[in-house]
């Protein structure tokens, strides 16, 4: 039995499909709300908590190896809760934060996660994705209005990952032999600037997709109200203030593991399209 948290998201859906796809079960999926989730038929869906003990122990049963998105609940306990079920690999989503800039808060959070894992008696595999792709998604009410996405650092290009690719990825180190003990930095196959994303959703759309460049300043004044004073710093030195030459690499991870080219932001904008309609 493979454990996925994170069923419904982005990266947990895709990779339940790539399972399945690939003859790997039988597949459990946690989700707070199943009616809402509406998993596949080929997927248990278990809905619960993982911050409650008792579901924690009833989830984790007959599981043999888990796909971790960290900060659901307290993954400590997520973790002894594993263990203590006869998980035997657990496959964790970190961030390439870790190794480019650990000075940074959710780094620093990010790695604390990686050494629990670590030293959890279980086999591991870390992936430390880029920026996702689908965070372009926060754009979503001004295009739909026709208003323009607002945006700073507007020609800093990085990396971006399909979330997809970070699922083809897990998908491997779950299934595959050689991956246990492995850290995996992951990219897309290209740098992608904040500019050329809109206008990648512009053509997906069919038409212009305003766009202007704002000040740091004026970024961080809006995402201090939604994400607080510190992580509104931290997302704008890893997305333009602050980038080095570990950041904006471009990774060979996803066709070296895969067997298939990583795919590029025009594929996510077109299949996303209407998130922005």
């Amino acid at each position: 039995m493979i454990l996925v948290t994170g069923a419904t998201g982005n990266i947990g859906s895709a990779l339940l499909r790539e399972l399945h796809a690939h003859g790997a079960g039988p597949l459990r999926g946690l989700t707070r709300d199943a009616a809402r989730a509406a998993l596949p038929s080929y997927v248990e869906t278990v809905e619960g908590d993982l911050a409650d003990p008792r579901f924690l122990k009833s989830a984790m049963d007959g599981v043999r190896a888990l796909f971790l998105v960290s900060r659901l609940a307290p993954d400590a306990d997520v973790l002894a809760a594993a263990g203590a079920a006869g998980v035997e690999h657990v496959v964790l989503v970190s961030s390439i934060t870790v190794q480019t800039h650990p000075h940074l808060g959710p780094a620093a959070e990010n790695l604390a996660v990686e050494r629990l894992v670590e030293d959890s008696g279980m086999d591991w595999t870390v992936l430390r994705p880029t920026q996702f792709a689908s965070n372009a998604a926060m754009w979503a009410a001004p295009i739909r209005a026709g208003e323009p996405v607002h945006a700073p650092y507007a020609d800093v290009g990085l990396p971006t990952i399909h979330p997809a690719d970070i699922a083809a990825v897990a998908r491997v180190a779950l299934t595959e032999p050689g991956h246990r003990g492995r850290t995996y930095a992951l990219t897309g196959p290209e740098p992608v600037s904040a500019r050329q994303q809109v206008e990648a959703i512009g053509a997906a759309l069919g038409r212009e997709v305003p766009f202007a460049e704002i000040s740091r300043q004026e970024a961080r004044a809006r995402m201090a109200t939604v994400f607080g004073d510190d992580a509104a710093d931290a997302v704008l030195d890893v997305t333009g203030g602050d980038v080095n030459a570990e950041l904006l690499a471009v990774r060979d991870t996803v066709p070296r593991l895969t067997g298939s080219p990583a795919r590029r932001f025009a594929q996510w904008a077109g299949e996303n399209v209407d998130t922005f309609r």
